[in-house]
């Protein structure tokens, strides 16, 4: 379904090497807000050390915001030491090809993460790309954000469901 993500974990630090090798993935597209940094901008605890670790087993990473905000995005990826688009406007496919073409692999070997069902689940899976969710670092949240929260979480309850009924 393309509101269900393939995978449903805490934090994005919870992607391991292992965990991508299981699911030959060799790129990872990254959602800033709520997903590497809290609303106040702060990057998660260990983040820097979690990419550069992912990075050097020869993991690609790219951030696809849609914030319009370049220099928040900027300051997120020199931190990390990796390529970003900013301004995706997920979950359009525009923004996810552009990343696709930035990691330079076949759209099978890369999963976008991110903290929101309507934009970057929807957007990966239209993409055709591993969808990851993950938890928001903050229950801050943009004005926006925070009206679609109430109906992402009938969305992850119907998931998680799924996935018990599946096992």
């Amino acid at each position: 379904m393309i509101l269900y993500p393939k995978l449903y974990l805490n934090n994005v630090k919870e992607i391991t090497i292992s965990l991508l090798n299981k699911y030959n993935i060799k790129g990872l597209i990254l959602d800033v807000d709520n997903t590497l940094i809290d609303y106040d901008k702060n990057l998660l605890e260990g983040l820097e050390l979690w990419a550069e670790d992912l990075k050097l087993q020869g993991i690609k990473l790219c951030i696809l915001s849609n914030t319009n905000n370049k220099q928040k995005v900027e300051k997120v990826a020199n931190a990390l030491k990796i390529p970003y688009i900013y301004f995706a406007q997920k979950p359009l496919k525009k923004g996810f090809k552009k990343a696709i073409q930035k990691l330079d692999l076949p759209a099978e070997n890369i999963a976008s993460v991110g903290d929101q069902i309507l934009t970057d689940v929807i957007g990966a899976n239209r993409s055709k790309v591993f969808s990851i969710l993950v938890k928001p670092i903050d229950e801050k949240d943009l004005f926006i954000t925070k009206i679609k929260r109430p109906l992402e979480s009938i969305i992850i309850k119907k998931y998680q469901k799924s996935i018990q009924k599946n096992k």
